[in-house]
């Protein structure tokens, strides 16, 4: 029998410190936070997350989804996101499973289930959302991890569990905004190549035109389908990039915040400390003094 319980405990287990903490199964990362945190900001890979313990609530832009061991979450698309765990202490941790996605995989299951009725007429929706954590998905999830204590049983049974996880997922209720990853031809997949356009050009001016051609639609239709699935502008989207990079450029590699603009595509650096303390709260040196005064940031992955 398995419950939330025993994904909680597997988890505890084996997370031994606070942070996103890769495992032996591939696209599988175990989250643990012994303490709330502030507001964190995040490009989030499209991935599943459920929470086997704790709470956590994730902003895009202006709509604020909040999940705990009852529903899970699913990314469908790199989004820019503000995420924040709300319960946790050092006895009862935050303890969240993830798994990221594969788009080939999700295609394979799709054609395996027989599953290939076209999307492309269901409304274009959030690439973000909430669907309950059913049993049978806690169940899947808890084998998943058990695997860990099996090492050698990992290459043979983890493509197997991992399947059936992403199978349970695709048929939920919400399961046909993932499902249309899978189809070439639906709004989400074709807003997807302009997304992953925008992240290898965020450096460089971008015309709407350009990103309306790589997802093969008007530029008309193109912003309304990019703005129903990020919930913002591509400009937007394209700002939250380049903002991102900078602060990692500024933490990672101690780049100056002059050197840092510049190098994600700002030519006012006055414009980029001015967007920048809008986004994260202060400017360059003071956020990042107080990014390394907190173990926060260990979380944001």
């Amino acid at each position: 029998m398995y419950d939330i319980e025993n994904l909680a405990a597997l988890m505890d287990k084996h997370t031994h410190q606070d942070g996103v903490n890769p495992t032996a199964i591939p696209r599988v990362f175990l989250i643990r936070a012994s303490h709330t945190t502030t507001p964190l900001h995040v490009l989030h890979a499209p991935a599943v997350c459920v929470v086997a313990q704790g709470e956590k609530q994730v902003m895009l832009a202006d709509r604020i989804y909040r999940y705990d061991r009852s529903r899970y979450l699913t990314v469908s698309v790199d989004l820019p996101l503000v995420g924040q765990i709300v319960t946790a202490t050092a006895e009862k941790p935050y303890l969240c499973f993830r798994i990221d996605l594969d788009p080939f995989l999700l295609s394979e299951i799709l054609i395996a289930a027989a599953q290939t009725e076209n999307e492309e007429t269901a409304p274009t929706s959030s690439g973000l959302f909430l669907n309950d954590a059913t049993p049978d998905l806690i169940e899947t999830a808890t084998r998943l991890v058990r695997l860990l204590d099996s090492p050698r049983d990992i290459a043979m049974l983890s493509p197997l569990i991992e399947r059936e996880l992403l199978y349970r997922v695709l048929v939920s209720p919400q399961g046909g905004q993932l499902r249309q990853i899978a189809h070439g031809e639906s709004r989400l997949r074709q807003v997807n190549a302009a997304i992953g356009w925008i992240r290898r050009n965020f450096d460089k001016p971008l015309r709407i035109e350009d990103m309306a051609e790589q997802a093969r639609m008007s530029a008309s239709s193109f912003h309304q389908h990019f703005k129903d699935i990020t919930a913002m502008s591509p400009l937007q989207y394209q700002k939250q990039l380049r903002l991102q990079e900078a602060r990692r450029l500024i933490l990672g590699q101690s780049l100056d915040a002059a050197t840092a603009a510049h190098t994600v595509g700002y030519e006012s650096p006055s414009q980029f400390s001015r967007e920048y303390a809008r986004l994260f709260g202060a400017p360059p040196l003071r956020d990042i003094a107080r990014l390394k005064a907190s173990p926060d940031y260990l979380l944001q992955a």
